[in-house]
């Protein structure tokens, strides 16, 4: 069992996706809970700082970019050393990679928990990774780690949250007054952007969908995406009749959290946004492909209280995901009524 009084200094590691660190961030609210007076870093990748340099529960956020300045072995040993430096008691590694393992190991971290791969054998407590066959949600898997170590999970502590800087909150303010939206406004967001084609709902029909949502729902929309996604999105407003607002790949990661704070709706693929919608409180219509264990939506739906999230089966007997040879009939069987099917589902939050 865990001596809390001799951890004084905790790290937090979780160096991959928007999406992850958004929903590993009730761990961070769960440590605060059971060390209040202990310090407590989180480590994440230079894309994901914002996510949570204002949590209040967090001393401090460390930036490894690996794949940038700690791109080389060398910078990353380097980093190690750095990391000891800091004389960390517990390092929590909620994602695993070989060189996470390896750095906290180099750093001479007492404590480390992680799952029993990549390295794994330099952990000190290892936990079985079961996260591929997709038993539970991601964010139950991250608290696992915290129930390994003795700690208590309280639902109360379970919300996703990301805290906003006011410098962003008067940016997207600058932005939707340009765009001439009002608090009045029905304002939906859309997002055809996503990391992979497995995640992407057709271009068209999410063309089809904004026009329906300006015609039917006397909505304003915008169209968000990643920076590497900006042609996705102009495609879609350049296949609709009417003219959405655009915000493609120009919003930082706290202004468009900060943006979802203005949306009365948001309607995604499967991505790191919904999560960040979810996290603001606003609700979610999330958009499923793949169904491949550890993929599907059973790990990676949308937690919020009223979120939808819309999937289908196509009778695939095993999902091969990224190597679909059916040209993902289970995005192709989504549509558009359906999707409006769901908005209408959340009328209460789209009524003048």
């Amino acid at each position: 069992m865990l001596d809390k009084t001799k951890i004084k200094k905790i790290l937090v590691v979780r160096t991959d996706r928007i999406g992850d660190v958004v929903l590993s961030t009730p761990v961070i609210r769960v440590l605060r809970e059971n060390f209040k007076d202990s310090f407590i870093a989180m480590m994440v990748s230079s894309k994901t700082k914002d996510l949570v340099s204002q949590n209040p529960y967090l001393d401090e956020v460390i930036v490894y970019d690996k794949d940038n300045i700690h791109k080389s072995i060398f910078s990353s040993i380097k980093f190690a050393f750095y990391l000891k430096r800091k004389k960390i008691d517990m390092v929590l590694i909620l994602h695993p990679t070989n060189r996470v393992n390896i750095m906290t190991y180099l750093a001479g971290i007492p404590i480390r928990v992680g799952y029993d791969r990549k390295c794994g054998f330099l952990l000190t407590d290892k936990i079985p990774d079961e996260k591929y066959l997709g038993l539970k949600h991601e964010i139950e898997y991250s608290l696992d780690m915290l129930r390994h170590i003795g700690l208590e999970v309280k639902d109360d502590l379970k919300q996703l949250f990301v805290a906003i800087k006011k410098e962003d909150m008067l940016s997207v303010e600058k932005f939707l007054a340009a765009n001439n939206i009002k608090k009045s406004n029905i304002v939906i967001g859309i997002n055809p952007s996503a990391s992979d084609p497995t995640r992407r709902w057709m271009p068209e029909r999410f063309a089809k969908l904004a026009d329906s949502l300006i015609k039917d729902f006397n909505a304003k929309v915008i169209i968000t995406t990643e920076s590497s996604d900006i042609e996705v999105g102009r495609t879609v407003s350049n296949l609709m009749q009417n003219k959405p607002i655009l915000a493609l790949g120009n919003l930082t990661l706290g202004e468009l959290a900060c943006l979802m704070k203005h949306l009365r709706i948001f309607i995604s693929n499967d991505s790191g946004p919904v999560h960040i919608a979810t996290a603001m409180d606003t609700p979610v219509i999330s958009i499923f492909g793949r169904n491949q264990k550890g993929l599907s939506p059973d790990r990676w739906k949308p937690l919020g209280r009223d979120d939808i999230y819309i999937h289908k089966e196509v009778g695939c007997s095993v999902c091969l995901a990224h190597n679909c040879d059916k040209g993902f009939k289970c995005l192709e069987a989504i549509s558009v009524n359906e999707v409006l099917d769901a908005v209408r589902r959340l009328s209460k939050y789209i009524s003048s």
